[in-house]
């Protein structure tokens, strides 16, 4: 839940502003607008006594985002809180906690299905779309270095051996981490082969006989 709370010199402008300050069109079903004071003009210009109004923003996106993430957290019996980070269409949401291994499933795959999920929500309730990047204690940022050192390990294996090497199938934004980490290694190629969910990135020796 949003709220803005506006004084003006009557209830219409301070309804305004409090809406234009939420971002939202004046007909939004989730909004709601309490009139605290009206305000009133005094005698002879003086006693002037400015309106106030409260809006209200119910239902917002973030909120249902929120709610969703502590609703699987309740029924899972864990406890944790959501860290947030807006960078212009992008929002990442971040659980802290213990024990949040089950979110995270194998390689990761639980959790890119939550941040599917979560997207679909927010994009839904949202005019201005937005890219959900959820993560769960860092995993995201951990995983990521892990495959950038082995990508650089196996391509020197690559480099030596002269043969190829093809990895364990991985969802199409970890074969993204392999292939840009090495697409400017003077000595190995990568590519992708197969089909979801089996596909694998290959790592191969340039110029190879």
């Amino acid at each position: 839940m949003k709220v803005a709370e506006k004084y003006a010199r009557t209830v219409e402008e301070a309804t305004k502003a409090a809406i234009d300050e939420l971002g939202v069109d004046k007909d939004d079903p989730n909004l709601e607008i309490e009139v605290i004071d009206e305000g009133s003009k005094g005698v002879f210009g003086w006693g002037n006594k400015f309106a106030r109004v409260k809006a209200i923003l119910k239902n917002d996106a973030e909120d249902i985002t929120d709610e969703i993430i502590q609703k699987i957290l309740s029924y899972l019996d864990l406890t944790g809180e959501i860290e947030k980070e807006q960078d212009g269409d992008v929002l990442r949401l971040n659980i802290i906690g213990g024990d949040m291994g089950i979110l995270i499933g194998k390689k990761g795959q639980t959790l890119d299905a939550l941040q599917f999920l979560l997207s679909l929500i927010y994009n839904k309730k949202k005019k201005d779309k937005a890219k959900i990047i959820l993560d769960i204690e860092g995993y995201r940022q951990r995983r990521e270095r892990s495959l950038k050192d082995m990508a650089i390990k196996l391509a020197e294996k690559v480099k030596y051996d002269r043969k190829n090497i093809t990895l364990d199938p991985m969802m199409p934004n970890e074969r993204r981490i392999i292939h840009l980490t090495l697409q400017n290694h003077p000595d190995v190629i990568t590519f992708s082969q197969g089909e979801e969910p089996m596909r694998r990135v290959v790592i191969s020796p340039k110029n190879q006989d």
